[in-house]
């Protein structure tokens, strides 16, 4: 089991109130990513939900019981932070035992846990590696692997990809969610990186200043969200805001479209200027300036594009994807 409910949690250090107080559900086997700029107290809620800071006030209850007063070690979580921590005299079948052996655990049990973590982490064949003799993607494993074998009720992940370059971030970000699927345990991960955030979650809690600003499937923030933060924050390249005349005409004080909804071509109703191109194969993106509607307008066309620095392009927007927003900031359904 591992459903995780706060009531009206909040943190406050002195005078200042990082986290307002907020209420969240985290059902059993959910995979929940809390998302958010830097500074916006997703790490802060993590360590809250571990127990490694107090609250201030509320309460957080672990499968039903209140957990609020709980030391961090008897509540059945496993926390994996951006820094591996491991111990580098120790072979990796050491490390991933430590907690095991700190409990004394009977051996035999020991063994076996190790000997399962290593072959669902693939790490069978490091097992009498030192942390120096593995890669940054391996030593991260070691330090999953060593919450693995406590067998906790739900995993929560401090940014533990930052540390990795960007094809190791690529292919731990797939195994980590492939381990949510083998385990089907509760997994809470903490990024500033939005695509993460897209593509590992089940849920993801979208933070600024402390105020949960919406929870969602990945698609549906995508496709509806609350307001212009959100819509601003999810989506890389990040949505066109447009103000004004334009926005009038559809009853809005901003409107929004995504760069992938704009089309290029020869004839439409915007047109501007080619700036920078950014080429990645499969897409590019094109910043457009001098439109009279935002500077610049991003646009992500598929492919190769045939428009050069300086061009005067012409811009259809699908008029089914803008996204209507009123004065603060909020979507107008």
């Amino acid at each position: 089991m591992g459903q995780i409910q706060l009531k009206q949690v909040s943190k406050s250090f002195g005078d200042v109130e990082v986290i307002p107080p907020l209420d969240l559900q985290i059902e059993d086997g959910e995979f929940v990513v809390f998302v958010g700029p830097s500074g916006c107290g997703k790490s802060t809620l993590l360590r809250l939900i571990a127990g490694l800071e107090d609250v201030t006030a509320g309460s957080i209850e672990i499968d039903g019981n209140d957990a609020t007063a709980t030391p961090p070690a008897k509540r059945g979580l496993a926390m994996v932070f951006q820094s591996y921590a491991l111990y580098p005299h120790m072979s990796v079948r050491k490390n991933i035992a430590f907690p095991l052996k700190m409990a004394k655990m009977d051996q035999a049990e020991v063994d076996k846990r190790v000997a399962n973590a290593a072959s669902v982490l693939n790490l069978t064949d490091y097992i009498d590696r030192r942390p120096g003799q593995l890669s940054g993607g391996q030593r991260q494993r070691v330090a999953i692997g060593r919450a693995i074998v406590r067998e906790p009720a739900a995993f929560l992940f401090d940014e533990p990809l930052s540390n990795l370059d960007a094809a190791l971030r690529i292919g731990m970000r797939l195994e980590i969610s492939e381990l949510h699927k083998r385990l089907d345990t509760t997994m809470i991960y903490v990024t500033h990186d939005q695509v993460e955030a897209m593509t590992m979650a089940d849920k993801i809690v979208v933070l600024q200043a402390g105020v949960i600003e919406q929870v969602g499937s990945p698609l549906e923030l995508y496709q509806a969200p609350r307001n212009k933060f959100v819509a601003g924050f999810i989506g890389s390249p990040k949505m066109n805001f447009i103000e004004g005349n334009e926005a009038q005409k559809h009853s809005a004080h901003t409107i929004g479209i995504r760069p992938e909804h704009i089309e290029v071509g020869d004839s439409g109703p915007w047109k501007g200027v080619v700036g920078v191109a950014e080429h990645l194969g499969s897409d590019t993106f094109i910043h457009i300036h001098d439109t009279g509607l935002t500077d610049p307008l991003t646009v992500r066309a598929s492919g190769e594009v045939a428009f050069s620095y300086g061009d005067t392009i012409h811009l259809r927007p699908r008029d089914d994807r803008f996204h209507r927003f009123d004065e603060r900031g909020m979507r107008i359904a």
